[in-house]
């Protein structure tokens, strides 16, 4: 006879696709940019173990997560901690930590340098046992998998099935740059010489992988900081993609992505007439029809699907509507 597995499925359902238009960066070793964070407007706020700590920073650096995650204020923001990589002595003590310390006012754990799907296994096994033994909700922990290599891409779709945790699949541009030997050092930007988007495999692959198992595909880091412009290209490349959303590492680009992954006003008006108009032409009161005009639009069931997507995008973004859905005269 078997014992009951330690899965990672939650007791209660939880709401796996929160709003992630900015994700901000912050060193979990610095303290003022730890508390001057909770006042920014980013969807998503990750305090960093990995690359923003030095190595001998890392241990404290856990400690003052958990006191900032346990005592600041985080209202509105979707709180994530990313550890060290499987492949370092860093990984397990970074989890242990900060799930012990502060697992209720914790939404997710992002894992870096994800390349299988036994990584994604082995970080919910850990959770599931801490919860169990802290008493803690068990599930209600999310994962972010950051893809960061070639290995990791052609695994991705595994990756993103490892778990019932899984919220999101995370582009890291700057290594898998360096993985497979592109030639740029502009993290995010072309490589000299190509005529075409070097990305657009990478970026579709990850997005075709998130999507087929309802997770959420995030866009990485734009390095340079002070360039608005080529933030802005970088990202509206990724939202018009699809994408959910992308990085952030510093204050102004967070007004960036939060503009530019949220619909436009018009564009968010014309989705709730679709819905609108769409409901009533299906009802009784309006025919019981399957498809239907608005103004010179022809509207049907694959119209409302794509209006409920930028609906949706508008309505987590806080929009508010400036058009109403008339009944059309008989």
């Amino acid at each position: 006879m078997t014992g009951t597995p330690l899965t990672g499925t939650p007791d209660v359902p939880v709401n796996r696709l929160r709003p992630r238009r900015s994700c901000l960066a912050v060193p979990g070793s610095n303290p003022r940019f730890l508390e001057k964070a909770q006042g920014l407007p980013a969807d998503q706020v990750f305090l960093d173990l990995e690359d923003a700590c030095a190595p001998i920073a890392k241990e404290g650096a856990r400690h003052k997560i958990v006191d900032a995650l346990n005592n600041g204020d985080w209202t509105g923001k979707t709180r994530v901690v990313r550890v060290n990589d499987w492949t370092t002595h860093w990984t397990y003590r970074d989890v242990i930590t900060v799930v012990e310390g502060a697992g209720p006012n914790l939404d997710c754990i992002m894992l870096p340098k994800v390349q299988d799907a036994q990584q994604i296994a082995a970080l919910d096994l850990l959770l599931t046992q801490i919860e169990k033994t802290m008493g803690f909700e068990v599930g209600r922990i999310g994962i972010e998998a950051q893809i960061e290599n070639a290995k990791g891409l052609v695994n991705v779709d595994a990756i993103a099935a490892a778990s019932p945790r899984m919220e999101t699949i995370v582009f890291g541009p700057a290594d898998f740059m360096a993985s497979i030997n592109m030639k740029s050092l502009v993290v995010g930007e072309q490589p000299p010489g190509y005529g075409a988007d070097a990305y657009h495999y990478i970026l579709m692959r990850i997005l075709m992988a998130a999507r087929a198992h309802d997770l959420q595909a995030i866009d990485g880091p734009y390095l340079q900081i002070r360039n608005a412009d080529g933030y802005r290209e970088v990202a509206g490349r990724a939202a018009a993609l699809g994408f959910d959303g992308k990085w952030v590492l510093h204050p102004d680009q967070v007004a960036l992505a939060n503009e530019i992954f949220s619909p436009s006003q018009e564009d968010y008006d014309h989705a709730e007439l679709i819905l609108d108009a769409y409901a009533y032409c299906t009802s009784e009161e309006g025919g019981a029809k399957g498809s239907a005009m608005l103004g010179d639009e022809m509207i049907d069931e694959a119209s409302r699907k794509m209006a409920l997507v930028i609906a949706g995008k508008g309505r987590a973004a806080g929009m508010s509507r400036t058009s109403k859905f008339e009944i059309p005269e008989a």
